[in-house]
């Protein structure tokens, strides 16, 4: 079957109808977002009051300044569990990947140099004794 005159415009033609239903799609959620927050604007009252202006921390009211001391073992604990949730997100893809034809050695190996990193730094942690609860 022949192609009809002008080819090129007639697939570019689709190729942006598929990025208008995108674009509408954005624009629909903008203006949803927009009509609800106009509407809560309207809607409720406005009475501005000194206690308003306060900070509210749990009901109580606050006290001294507003400044907190934190160990930073809980950061470390928090950087730990990124590198590990970090490590869960490589290794489902990369189960994929082994898991197709003629990429078995490569990505094993590549896997393991990946995963010896890791462990290197638990190692290290360990041995500094960051992982240790006093």
């Amino acid at each position: 079957m022949p192609e009809p005159t002008g080819g090129a415009p007639l697939l570019a033609a689709e190729y942006f109808e598929s990025y208008s239903v995108v674009g509408l799609l954005a624009v629909v959620g903008v203006l949803f977002v927009a009509v609800a927050f106009g509407a809560g604007r309207l809607l409720r009252p406005v009475v501005p009051t000194q206690e308003k202006f306060l900070t509210y921390e749990c009901g109580v009211d606050p006290v001294g300044e507003g400044w907190a001391h934190t160990q930073v073992r809980y950061y470390v604990y928090a950087f730990l569990y990124v590198i590990f949730a970090v490590d869960s997100i490589f290794l489902f893809p990369w189960a994929t990947v082994f898991a197709a034809g003629g990429y078995g050695w490569a990505t094993l190996v590549e896997m393991f140099i990946f995963l010896g990193f890791l462990t290197i730094g638990l190692l290290y942690a360990w041995k500094k004794g960051v992982l240790t609860w006093t």
